[in-house]
């Protein structure tokens, strides 16, 4: 079967930066429904349309057909006395970032340091501001079930419920490559 709309794709691949350095085994492989849906970068799905099981291929992706160039208006130094404790590198607040970087939407920053009383917090993407280069290998292809097409992706958090089947889809839980 190729790869078309309203397919369900599985591909292993592996994830580097721009010098091959590795950001992503991907010791589990990425499943998704085909066809604008969303559930993988549009320039990975691109690359795949039409294609068949056993299909390998390497695709480069730019900052801005990926995570966004890195935005310097997202980081933020913020007292320490405004988190809870226990606070820690890597947790995640929401917020509105200053000067309108993003036109007054919330934005999920990521605590990167703290220190001397300061927590310093970055709202961008980790992936922001890098070429990113991408293995891949189509290992399935098979129709979509309806209730798939109908929850508009596999990956969709805001899917209204389905009645009927309670199952994910074949292989279990789905992995993505949009931005989380």
């Amino acid at each position: 079967m190729k790869i078309a709309k309203n397919s369900v794709v599985t591909v292993e691949y592996s994830l580097t930066d721009a010098e091959n350095n590795l950001i992503d085994e991907g010791l589990e492989p990425i499943v998704y429904l085909h066809g604008g849906y969303d559930d993988i970068l549009p320039a990975l799905e691109k690359a795949l349309d039409g294609q068949d099981v056993g299909f390998k291929t390497r695709v480069q992706v730019e900052p801005e057909d990926a995570f966004g160039e890195y935005d310097a208006m997202l980081v933020r130094v913020e007292d320490r006395g405004l988190f809870p404790d226990p606070l820690e590198i890597g947790m995640q607040f929401e917020g509105i970032p200053e000067d309108g970087a993003s036109d007054g939407e919330a934005v999920i920053y990521r605590v990167e340091s703290i220190a001397e009383g300061k927590v310093v917090l970055d709202g961008n993407h980790p992936l922001a501001g890098i070429a990113l280069r991408f293995e891949l290998s189509v290992t399935d292809v098979r129709p979509a079930t309806d209730r798939e097409i109908q929850q508009g992706g596999l990956n969709n958090p805001d899917a209204p419920a389905v009645e009927g089947d309670d199952e994910l889809g074949e292989g279990g839980q789905y992995r993505s490559l949009i931005l989380q």
